[in-house]
């Protein structure tokens, strides 16, 4: 892997910004961002990158190829937590293991935002429609861990406690799932037109939101970072090697089915990233036996950390190594 791709990524202004995040804890600073504003950052960047998508796609059009893409990435969402579940009964319980399956097998937004700024950073660029690919992966492995508990676990009440019209409505309708769908669908009705109208706010002020958002992860990512020792080795592992080896996976059916450049990079990205927020949410609500203190640390103190900082230029490297 070049160096240089790494220095790119670390050195991009909102990467820095998640260090100093990450540094303002470490040395004890009372620097706290306003709890409303994290949501909005939130909110900024899923309407941004859902009306970019939407444009995108306007200018596109919609054919097989993207039906192909949007058909695998679901697929990944349904592989991973179910492999990742039984990788994690070598150690843990169904609970605890169902529960970080799930987490593993959706997706981070804002690992994928990041990903898309170091594309255009290096000057590469991907298409609309993996927008339409990273919200189609957000739910499916949440109804994946639930099926996994029903099954495997003895003596199991879930079923029963389960609200399943409820979780279906959670899963496939919360709030950061039709923000994103929703803008996506904007961007492309308005096409050209639109964007150029919405861009002054979302798309200049792209970069400086992310960097917010970012600076607020670090804050978040430090103060965790002393539950890692609690996970235990297999688990930190876990956390860096699964997300390689989904990456890997995702670049092989990637070449094996003709994607771009850019959206094999972004799709191994999307497959090797975990939900810290949706999927976590959902598990404390159906899965209360497992311990949130696990799945969270290992998707947010380990597992994005190194992805923004590494696995982002590991990944790239490989795709550029095969693509050429």
């Amino acid at each position: 892997m070049n160096i240089d791709l790494i220095l790119q990524n670390v050195l991009n202004p909102p990467i820095l910004f998640f260090f100093l995040g990450m540094l303002a804890v470490f040395v004890k600073s009372d620097l706290e961002i306003p709890q409303p504003l994290p949501k909005l950052f939130s909110l900024f960047l899923l309407i941004s990158i859902g009306l970019q998508g939407g444009y995108k796609l306007h200018s596109g059009g919609f054919n097989l190829h993207i039906l192909l893409v949007l058909s695998l990435a679901m697929l990944m969402a349904v592989l991973v937590p179910i492999y990742t579940f039984f990788v994690l009964r070598l150690k843990l319980d169904v609970y605890n293991s169902a529960a970080i399956a799930a987490t593993y097998g959706s997706i981070s937004a804002v690992t994928f935002v990041t990903a898309g700024t170091f594309l255009n950073i290096i000057g590469e660029n991907y298409d609309g429609f993996m927008v339409a690919a990273m919200a189609l992966m957000e739910s499916p492995a949440i109804i994946v861990g639930l099926i996994l508990v029903s099954i495997f676990a003895k003596n199991n009440n879930t079923k029963d406690r389960i609200e399943w019209n409820d979780l279906l409505r959670e899963s496939f309708f919360n709030g950061s799932v039709l923000l994103l769908i929703g803008a996506m669908v904007i961007g492309l009705l308005t096409g050209e037109k639109g964007w150029k109208t919405m861009e002054p706010l979302f798309g200049n002020l792209f970069k400086p939101m992310l960097a917010f958002f970012l600076l607020d992860m670090g804050l978040v990512a430090a103060r965790q970072l002393g539950a890692v020792k609690k996970v235990g080795s297999f688990l930190l592992a876990f956390g860096i090697l699964v997300p390689i080896l989904n990456a890997m996976l995702a670049i092989l059916l990637a070449k094996l089915f003709g994607f771009e450049k850019g959206n094999a990079f972004m799709f191994s990205v999307l497959c090797a990233s975990a939900s810290y927020i949706a999927v976590p949410a959902a598990m404390r609500l159906s899965i209360p036996e497992a311990n949130p203190s696990i799945y969270i640390t290992m998707s947010l103190a380990i597992t994005f950390p190194f992805n923004i900082v590494f696995g982002i230029p590991i990944y790239y490297s490989v795709v550029n190594l095969l693509w050429g």
